[in-house]
């Protein structure tokens, strides 16, 4: 705070206004501001940030920060701001809280109050790659870095001209340093994100995490386009030379990332989607991938992305000597995460939209050790497996998790970040499955030849020779064998994965133990689905795993 009294003037102080909007902050109660730094590009927001002591620059030039006390999501401290015209849309419950429009607008009042005579940054952006779909964005931010942040994460505008008649659709404030009072404000604790959407605004306070600001933006639009009938969708999406694409859903550390980063295909994103009559198209511009362990080998662009210049690392342990990085290191958290822009990525779709997919591919990460690589759905099956979002949570991503995988199941695979019921994202899925004949698959990412700690992950480049076989077709055409928990189609052979892989009782020592594994994961699917029986179709009920005994 001392350049504030001894007003020394900042790098970009005498450029902090040139691309302003004339939509100014004041329309949202804004008053009283210091600086206020609008859309600087990424080298400006390098030196505004090293000036404020917020990171350092590690080999090469990617911007390395520690982002305090949060070191992942914040999921428990989400709240949805109970209003008249959204609150018949929103599925209340676990991960969308109701929270009063009084306390909503006390807490908004005293952040106004506390940003007083303080700098801030704005950057002006859309969410949504397809101009017809696209929602006009506003990130404000306490921090240089969370504004270089938002620049990487969401799409600028192309020219000066368009910021300067820039209006947001939504806006997002983020104050780390500003803490919620439990006590009066109704928050569980002193981080909170706050949600309105009557007013348009999220509130982010107390946790320094980039992450939420990426999240909230997806939780909007995972709201607003479902009712322009667009299927939202927490996956990553590839194209082929053929222009047939592919999605990946899947929750953190399944492989959406990495296994979307294809080098014989074309990139769409790596996280977030939507499904429109045309075909689909990536919500952001840029990456946020986990690099824990990141391999050079199995994951090439990924880890070149980590020595470039525009790169933020958050919480990567580096050298502060050599300024090397240390990806192993886990220190600080096992969820280490790069932001990076898309156009990193060699293979990029310049314009983040493709065509209708030809196939979807949703991962879990199975720390029973029990599931096949790859299973062939109906479509009957893939809403089932939809809904039920099985994987088993890995260190990191979420705050409170140990070393050891926690199974879980996410609706959609995204709970935390769907505002209306599973079911209508469900139905928007099952329509676009039957109208465009698409292929769907469950690949389990996760845990083979014993569960973890006894078996070892699945071999990433088995795992890669798999979905390569799907997405070309070549596994439409093998014999396949029926699960006998599950009822999904296996296939036996596949070229460059060995036989005894496919089928995964062959790769435990006792298969008595794995009859007994397989039946326990089987009755948790059947137990967490009773959830959604009420109004679920009983062909979608029944196209779940059944309780019956089987030879080994």
């Amino acid at each position: 705070m001392s350049h504030y009294i001894l007003d020394i003037k900042t790098p970009a102080l005498s450029q902090a206004k040139s691309l302003k909007s004339d939509f100014g902050l004041e329309h949202i109660g804004f008053r009283n501001l210091n600086n206020v730094y609008w859309n600087l590009p990424t080298e400006a927001l390098y030196e505004e940030a090293i000036f404020r002591g917020e990171g350092k620059i590690s080999f090469q030039g990617p911007f390395i920060v520690n982002t305090g006390k949060h070191t992942a999501r914040a999921a428990n401290d989400k709240f949805v701001v109970r209003e008249p015209n959204s609150e018949g849309n929103i599925w209340w419950g676990q991960y969308n809280r109701p929270f009063s429009i009084d306390k909503f607008n006390s807490v908004y009042q005293r952040l106004l109050g506390y940003l007083e005579g303080r700098d801030i940054f704005v950057q002006d952006c859309y969410a949504g790659a397809d101009p017809n779909y696209r929602l006009p964005v506003r990130i404000v931010t306490e921090l240089a870095w969370h504004s270089h942040f938002a620049r990487n994460m969401f799409i600028p505008p192309a020219t000066n001209d368009e910021l300067k008649k820039f209006v947001p659709e939504f806006t997002v404030v983020a104050v780390p340093s500003f803490q919620g009072m439990p006590e009066v404000d109704g928050t569980l604790s002193p981080t909170f994100i706050l949600l309105s959407f009557d007013q348009k605004i999220c509130l982010i306070g107390g946790s320094g995490y980039g992450g939420e600001i990426k999240k909230s933006i997806f939780t909007v639009l995972n709201y607003l386009l479902p009712l322009e009938g667009i299927m939202t969708m927490h996956c990553s999406a590839n194209v082929g030379d053929n222009g047939e694409s592919a999605l990946f859903f899947g929750l953190s550390g399944t492989g959406k990332t990495t296994l979307s980063a294809d080098p014989k295909r074309k990139l769409v994103g790596d996280d977030e989607h939507g499904w429109s009559d045309e075909g689909i198209f990536n919500f952001e511009n840029g990456c946020y991938a986990k690099v824990i362990a990141l391999s050079s080998t199995a994951e090439p662009q990924i880890y070149a992305c980590t020595r470039k210049f525009g790169t933020i690392l958050e919480n990567v342990i580096f050298d502060p000597v050599t300024r090397l990085l240390d990806l192993d290191d886990n220190m600080r958290t096992e969820n280490t995460r790069a932001s990076y822009p898309l156009s990193f990525i060699d293979n990029a779709v310049p314009n983040k939209m493709a065509g209708h997919p030809k196939n979807i591919l949703m991962l879990t990460c199975d720390a029973s050790g029990v599931m096949p690589p790859i299973a062939k759905l109906t479509p009957e099956q893939a809403m089932y497996h939809f809904i039920s979002g099985y994987t088993a949570k890995v260190a990191g991503t979420e705050i409170g998790l140990g070393k050891e995988p926690e199974i879980t199941f996410s609706a959609c695979f995204g709970a935390p970040f769907m505002v209306h019921h599973p079911y209508h994202y469900a139905e928007m899925l099952k329509n676009k499955i039957m109208k465009h004949k698409v292929n769907c698959w469950l690949v389990n990412t996760g845990w083979t030849g014993g569960p973890y700690g006894i078996g070892k992950r699945m071999s990433i480049h088995h795992t890669r020779a798999l979905l390569n076989a799907a997405l070309e077709g070549k596994l439409l055409n093998v014999e396949y064998y029926t699960d006998p928990v599950f009822g999904f189609q296996v296939p036996k052979s596949c070229e460059g994965v060995p036989e005894k892989v496919l089928n995964p009782i062959n790769t435990w020592d006792d298969r008595h133990a794995y009859k007994d594994r397989y039946l326990q994961l089987g009755a948790l699917f059947i137990e967490n689905f009773k959830k959604f029986r009420d109004g679920c179709p009983p062909e979608i009920v029944q196209a779940g795993p059944v309780k019956k005994d089987f030879a080994v």
